[in-house]
Parts: C-alpha cells; sequence; structure tokens
C-alpha cells in the first residue's frame, strides 16, 4: 500500500508540474464520442477558435427557409426573415455589430429592419452587442428571466444592458407569421435559451433547432448538475430538422456550408440524423467530470 500510496503522490505531483508548465490545470477528463477524443481544452477551443475568428464575419447565407446566417467563424448569429421586419438571434461581442450590419445587407436585407433581438445565453460573446443592436434598431430585447440578473451585469463601456420582455420556459415570440418557442435549457447559465421554430422549404416544413451550449462549466456544483440533467433529456425531446447551435462548430457549419450548390446535395443544413451529435459530446463529458467528482465539485 505505501507503494502505491507513493506512486499516486507521485503521480499527482508530475501531473501538477505538467499543468504549470501548460498554464493551466490537467485537461482532464477525455471522452471519446464516434472515434474523436475530446477534452475540455479541446472542446472550448473547437468552440471559440482565434481572436480573429470571433471577429471575422463568415460568409452569410441562406440556411432554411427564412433563416439565414449573419455571424462569425465561430460565433453565431441568425436572421429569420419575415412581412414584419426580422429577428436576430445573439448579438454576439459589440465589436462584431458592424460585421453583422454588413452580412445582413449582403443577403439584401436592412439591419434596420431588425424589430426583435434575442439571445441564447447571457455570455458577452453571445449577447455584449446588444445594447448597440438596440440602439441601431430600436428592436425589442427579449431574455429569459434567469438569465436577466447576469445580462444586468454585462455593461460593455457602462452602457444598460436593454431588456424589453422577460420570459419564461414555453414562451413564445411571433413576427410576421413566424414562431418561436422558448425552451429553457440550463447548466451553461442559469437561463440558457434553446429556441425552436418551423421554417417552410420546397413545401415542407422542418423543425429548426437554435440551441443554446450544451457545455458544462468546469465547476459543477449540485445545482448545475440538476439542471443539466433535466437539460439533456428535454433536448433530446425536442422535434429537430435542422440542428444550429449558438457556436457553428456546434454543427459542423463550415463542413455544411462546404456542400452548397453540390450537385446531389438538397441542403446540407437539414440534418436530423445529426439533432444529438453535439449533446452526446457534452453529455459525454458532463458524465465524465462527475465521475471524477462524484460530490459534483472540481477544484479547477
Amino acid at each position: 500500500m505505501k507503494v502505491t500510496s507513493s506512486l499516486a503522490i507521485a503521480l499527482a505531483f508530475g501531473a501538477t508540474i505538467v499543468a504549470a508548465q501548460q498554464g493551466g490545470p490537467p485537461d482532464t477528463p477525455a471522452v471519446t464520442v464516434r472515434g474523436q477524443v475530446f477534452t475540455p481544452r479541446t472542446i472550448l477551443a473547437r468552440n471559440m477558435g482565434t481572436e480573429e475568428d470571433q471577429t471575422t464575419a463568415f460568409t452569410p447565407h441562406k440556411i432554411v427557409g427564412n433563416v439565414y446566417y449573419v455571424g462569425m467563424r465561430t460565433l453565431s448569429s441568425f436572421l429569420i426573415v419575415t412581412p414584419a421586419g426580422n429577428i436576430l438571434i445573439n448579438s454576439t461581442y459589440e465589436r462584431n455589430v458592424p460585421a453583422i450590419k454588413k452580412s445582413v445587407e449582403q443577403l439584401g436585407f436592412k439591419f434596420e429592419d431588425i424589430r426583435i433581438l434575442l439571445g441564447t445565453h447571457a455570455h458577452g460573446d453571445h449577447q455584449e452587442g446588444d445594447a448597440v443592436v438596440k440602439q441601431l434598431t430600436g428592436a425589442q430585447v427579449v431574455a429569459m428571466a434567469e438569465d436577466v440578473p447576469a445580462l444586468q451585469n454585462m455593461r460593455p463601456g457602462g452602457k444598460d444592458h436593454p431588456i424589453d420582455r422577460q420570459i419564461k420556459h414555453g414562451d413564445t415570440v411571433t413576427l410576421g407569421g413566424t414562431t418561436l418557442t422558448a425552451h429553457l435549457t440550463p447548466g451553461h447559465t442559469r437561463g440558457a435559451t434553446t429556441w425552436t421554430m418551423q421554417a417552410q422549404e420546397g413545401g415542407k416544413p422542418y423543425n429548426v433547432v437554435f440551441a443554446s451550449s450544451l457545455r458544462a462549466p468546469n465547476t459543477l456544483t449540485p445545482a448545475i448538475v440538476a439542471e443539466f440533467e433535466g437539460t439533456f433529456k428535454a433536448f433530446r425531446a425536442l422535434p429537430c430538422d435542422v440542428p444550429l447551435g449558438d457556436h457553428p462548430a456546434q454543427y459542423d457549419m463550415q463542413a455544411r456550408h462546404s456542400y452548397i450548390g453540390k450537385e446531389g446535395v438538397l441542403n446540407p443544413f437539414i440534418a436530423g440524423h445529426a439533432c444529438g451529435e453535439e449533446a452526446d459530446v457534452q453529455e459525454a463529458m458532463f458524465r465524465a467530470q462527475l465521475a471524477q467528482h462524484p460530490g459534483g465539485a472540481t477544484a479547477r
């Protein structure tokens, strides 16, 4: 037993030294999903990319029906076009708003026609630009009640964060014949919101899911664990034909975009078979984190 204990201490000490050399804690746990290995750092790097990725617009494009992409390489913004004006999901960073505006205009729409601004969760890389979008368009800013405190603390340049309507799970937002339903999917933040709607294409209806991040934080409290247990179950039950996410990598946007216009590919974003793939990755990591720290909290 003494040898085993000494070895465990030595390994732990060695891991601490390596982590210090790498500038952070050990990058564990690791999970394998569909043959690909994921760690907390690789998931975060996949989602965020470089600073340039976070602030460089990706080619604006139609996704399905009246749904368009107007975001950055690694931060999603979606434009939903209706006869009564348009809806924007996620303003991302404040400094990205001019790029989002340009993307909207490249698609042939007016930025000033945005009537409603939604968000997926109260982190700056998704909703920091809300105040500027509100200033430029006068859009109604809608927020899940559980995320309101975090949003109110989001004050770039000292500006108040606008919130015109607070909603709860199951509430809807309707404009020009398009209705989006808000699903509270907490864990990543208290008010993380997954939005769903139906889009029409080729005379057929398709269920579109704008997923909020399902990535667990480094520290798992009992409350967060309980939230995620409910979130994964509820998320998997959502009808889904077109899986989207607040980071493009969550639905392989760039790979799917590369198939647009190719012979034999009708619409690469209609991919019901892929709807659970991101949940599989994030739940596997969540379960592995719990296995490492059964009490529900990590030391990171």
